[in-house]
C-alpha cells in the first residue's frame, strides 16, 4: 500500500507523518499513543481538552492536526476520514479505586460523546481501539463494559477486550484495558483469533466473552521478557529530600527492608484505619502512575544502601521513562504538569505492541479490497 505523506511538522518536533495508514486519537493527551504507532497509523487528527497536556504533545508533535477543545463540541463530520479511531477516554468513574460513578457518569461517559461522533462520520473507520483501566471489565459485575460492547455491536462492529500490563515492557505495574473493534464482515487474520480465553484475558474478560454476542477472542505472541528494574531508570544524583515520609512506613514493611543489605522501593502513602502510611513495593517495579491530584498521588522512591534508608519522590523524566518514552521526548511545564502528562498516559511499548501485533495486521486486512 502507498505510505499517507502528511505535511512536514515543525523542524525539530518527531515526524509522525509517514505511515501505510491513518488514524483519530482522541482524548490524545501527551501523545505517546502515537509515538508508538509511529510508522505504522499517522494521526491525521487528535484532540484533548487539557493544556498542560496539549502543551506536551506540541512540543513534541507540532500543533497542525491537535485540537485543544472539549470533545463535546467535535463534529464526526468535520474530521478528515481515518483507517483507526483510537480513544482512551477518561478512567476515573470506572477506577477501582475511585467512586466508581461509572460508564454513565460525567467522565467517563465522555465515551459516548466520541460515539457520537462516529456515528456523525460520513465514513467510519473500520478499526476501532478503546483503551481504559481494568475496571472497565470488572466494576458492576461487567455491566458497564457489556453497554459499552452493545453500543459497539449495535454501530456494527465486532469486538473483544484484551488485558496488557506495562510491566512486560518497562518496570512499572500498569494493567490496561484494550477494546480492539473491526467493522462486521471485514477479514481478520486467523493467526489473531482463537477459540477462548488465552493469557491476554483476565477472568472479567474471560467470563464476558463467553456471554456477548460480537465477541472476538483476540491472541497473540508473549511480549518479550523485561530486563529492566526501577534502579535501571533513576536519575543519578537525585537528592533525597523526603526522609520525613520514612516514619510512615508500617512495620511490616519496614521488616522487610531489614532483610536487605540493598533495596529500591516505591510506595505511596495511603490512609489506613485513619492513619497514613507509606506502603512499599519490593519486586522491582514501580506502582501504577497516578495524576497529581491529591496529596497522595505522587510516588515515592526508598532506597536502602550502605547501611541507610533514604527517601524522594520520582522525578518526572523518572515517569517519563517508566512510560517507555525516550529521554528525548520533551516535557514542558511545571513538575506537576509532567506528572499529569505521564499519570494519565498509555505506556509507549504498549501502544507499540499493540500496533504491531493486532492494529497494523487487522487494518491490513480490512482494508483490503476483497474484504
Amino acid at each position: 500500500m502507498l505510505q499517507t505523506v502528511l505535511p512536514l511538522v515543525d523542524h525539530g518536533k518527531i515526524d509522525l507523518s509517514s505511515a501505510p495508514w491513518t488514524m483519530h486519537e482522541f482524548f490524545a493527551g501527551s501523545g505517546l499513543v502515537a509515538y508508538g504507532l509511529k510508522g505504522m497509523f499517522a494521526p491525521l487528527w487528535a484532540n484533548d481538552i487539557c493544556p498542560q497536556k496539549a502543551s506536551v504533545y506540541e512540543a513534541n508533535f507540532g500543533s497542525e492536526h491537535f485540537l485543544l477543545n472539549d470533545i463535546k463540541n467535535v463534529r464526526g463530520a468535520d474530521l478528515p476520514f481515518a483507517h483507526l479511531s483510537w480513544a482512551s477516554f477518561p478512567c476515573q468513574d470506572l477506577s477501582l479505586a475511585g467512586a466508581i460513578g461509572g460508564i454513565e457518569a460525567c467522565r467517563s461517559g465522555l465515551v459516548w460523546e466520541w460515539l457520537r461522533i462516529l456515528d456523525e462520520m460520513p465514513a467510519k473507520p473500520r478499526v476501532l481501539l478503546v483503551e481504559n483501566v481494568s475496571g472497565l471489565l470488572s466494576a458492576g459485575s461487567g455491566a458497564h463494559y457489556r453497554k459499552l460492547h452493545s453500543a459497539l455491536v449495535d454501530r456494527g462492529y465486532d469486538c473483544g477486550a484484551i488485558m496488557l500490563n506495562a510491566s512486560h515492557f518497562v518496570p512499572q505495574s500498569r494493567p490496561r484495558v484494550f477494546v480492539i473493534a473491526v467493522e462486521r464482515g471485514r477479514r481478520i487474520p486467523e493467526e489473531l483469533v482463537g477459540s477462548g480465553p488465552c493469557r491476554l484475558h483476565n477472568k472479567a474478560a474471560a467470563e464476558l466473552g463467553k456471554t456477548l454476542p460480537g465477541w472476538i477472542w483476540w491472541r497473540s505472541e508473549e511480549p518479550p521478557k523485561r530486563h529492566t528494574r526501577i534502579e535501571d531508570i533513576l536519575e543519578p544524583d537525585v537528592p533525597f529530600d523526603k526522609d520525613d515520609v520514612l516514619r510512615l512506613i508500617p512495620e511490616r514493611h519496614r521488616e522487610k527492608l531489614d532483610n536487605h543489605a540493598t533495596i529500591y522501593a516505591t510506595g505511596y502513602r495511603r490512609t489506613r484505619q485513619g492513619r497514613q502510611q507509606l506502603e512499599l513495593r519490593f519486586d522491582g517495579i514501580a506502582g501504577c502512575l497516578r495524576t497529581p491530584e491529591g496529596g497522595s498521588s505522587k510516588q515515592f522512591l526508598v532506597v536502602k544502601k550502605d547501611g541507610e534508608v533514604h527517601a524522594r519522590l520520582l522525578t518526572v523524566r523518572e515517569t517519563a521513562r517508566l512510560m517507555g518514552a525516550p529521554d528525548s521526548f520533551r516535557l514542558p511545564g511545571s513538575a506537576n504538569d509532567g506528572y499529569k502528562a505521564m499519570g494519565d498516559a498509555v505506556a509507549l511499548p504498549v501502544a507499540r505492541f499493540i500496533g504491531e501485533h493486532f492494529l497494523l495486521k487487522i487494518a491490513e486486512a480490512a482494508y483490503d479490497d476483497q474484504a
